[in-house]
């Protein structure tokens, strides 16, 4: 059987290590639909070693079980790769090492042991916490070389399993375990024995699949056989559809954003804001991928210039830093979905204004506006003034932007108002300067 072998790893072994032991494509850590895009080039085999927990979808059981029973093997150690192995051992994957054994035996069951944080693939996935299996592998190793007893070795590794996975690091757990009274004596023995005794048990299991995989090869590796009927169900086709938009390698949803970048957000409080936005995106993206939608070289060219007299990018070397500063590296993928989310945006508009009313009560502005809206009304129509003129608010139109936009919006005045009625849901300039005087008429009878 000949084919490809690809391997799925990251912050446990390096591409590097890894080729060193077995000639492979060595892909980033699996996420959802990853395995699916693999088993499409009909590889002979296929090793899992890292993969995805959080805020990517993992990788699903159903594509390692049709990649099977497609005929490839499936390998699994170490990280993601050890808990789906364990997980998936009776239909056929095959898990090599440790920490798969745990698994496996109910020794271990939970996917914090494994998980770990880290860096992005540009920062080599740099590590920033310790896996629990490797706090386990080294306190068990520090006892057996006689630098901590079995009493401290039970309450550090206590102590290191009660912290939340990313805040799981050496320095962290010799601190906690001083105040839990373990002796100083010991915790400086440990402190000094670590640079050298510190066993990462993942990598050794990320070495053994490697090695395994290699020797299984050399014997020559027929078609894998399984015993199970695949059932193509509609959650499946669902998965593989998406999944099938994406190029190998890629992550189900485009590029991993860093924790430090979502720390940022969130620290600023525009995380929920911005999440909505971006699932609101994502779906006008998927509509017009249900819908066939494609965009050609004019309709990019025609995003691009709406996007750039938007945001004030007139010039070349604008533009230029603009792709610069927000780190574009596809520029024609970003526009091809600026394009899909403003097609949709038309085609949808008067559903999204029949939907506009259940979100502002959900993030309960709905009756304060509703109520604000009809004071004005009726403050309005005592005096006359539904439709205000300028002379009714007793100023010229250019008083009446300066009043609105820095007084009221504490911003200037916008260089194309034609532009800012668009982007704020009026039909142009005079509808947006009705609204204007109506505010500023009831503003002066308050």
């Amino acid at each position: 059987m000949s084919g490809p072998v690809y391997i799925f790893t990251g912050p446990t072994l390096s591409a590097e290590e890894g080729k060193a032991e077995l000639d492979a494509i060595f892909l980033p850590p699996a996420a959802q639909g990853d395995v699916y895009r693999a088993t499409l080039e009909q590889p002979v085999a296929i090793g899992i070693i890292d993969g995805y927990f959080e805020r990517v979808p993992a990788v699903w059981h159903k594509e390692i079980l049709w990649a099977m029973s497609e005929g490839i093997h499936v390998f699994g150690s170490a990280s993601m790769g050890a808990l789906r192995a364990a997980e998936l051992a009776a239909f056929g994957m095959e898990g090599v090492g440790a920490i798969f054994e745990s698994f496996q035996s109910g020794a271990l069951e939970d996917d914090d042991e494994v998980a770990v944080a880290h860096g992005s693939a540009e920062d080599g996935y740099r590590l920033l916490s310790e896996a629990m299996v490797n706090v386990r592998a080294t306190l068990e190793a520090a006892e057996g070389s006689g630098v901590v007893g079995r009493k401290t070795r039970t309450v550090m590794e206590r102590v290191a399993k009660q912290l939340f996975y990313m805040e799981r690091a050496w320095p962290t757990v010799l601190t906690q375990a001083a105040r839990e009274g373990v002796p100083s004596r010991e915790l400086e023995a440990l402190r000094t024995w670590l640079p050298q005794g510190r066993v990462d048990q993942k990598r050794r299991d990320a070495l053994a699949l490697l090695r395994t995989l290699r020797a299984r090869l050399d014997e020559g590796l027929a078609p894998k056989q399984v015993r199970y009927h695949f059932e193509h169900t509609d959650a499946w086709e669902e998965v593989r559809r998406r999944a099938s938009r994406l190029p190998l390698g890629g992550t189900e949803g485009g590029e991993v954003v860093p924790e430090a970048l979502l720390d940022e957000l969130r620290l600023r409080g525009g995380f929920a804001g911005a999440h909505r936005a971006a699932l609101a995106r994502t779906l006008a993206v998927e509509q017009a991928s249900r819908l066939g939608r494609s965009v050609d070289e004019v309709e990019l060219q025609r995003t691009a210039e709406r996007f750039r007299v938007e945001h004030g990018l007139l010039s070349a070397e604008d533009f230029a830093r603009w792709r610069e500063t927000q780190r574009v590296e596809d520029l024609e993928r970003f526009l091809e979905d600026e394009s899909h989310v403003r097609w949709v945006e038309t085609l949808f508009a008067t559903d999204a204004l029949r939907h506009l009313p259940d979100h502002l009560r959900a993030t309960g502005e709905y009756g304060s506006l509703l109520e604000r809206a009809r004071d004005k009304e009726r403050v309005l129509a005592a005096r006359g003034l539904e439709q205000p003129l300028l002379a009714n608010a007793g100023v010229t139109e250019a008083e009446l932007w300066r009043w609105f936009f820095e007084q009221r919006l504490g911003r200037s005045v916008p260089g194309s108002l034609e532009q800012y009625a668009r982007d704020n849901g009026f039909a142009n300039v005079d509808v947006l300067r009705r609204a204007v005087l109506r505010e500023r008429c009831y503003a002066v009878s308050r």
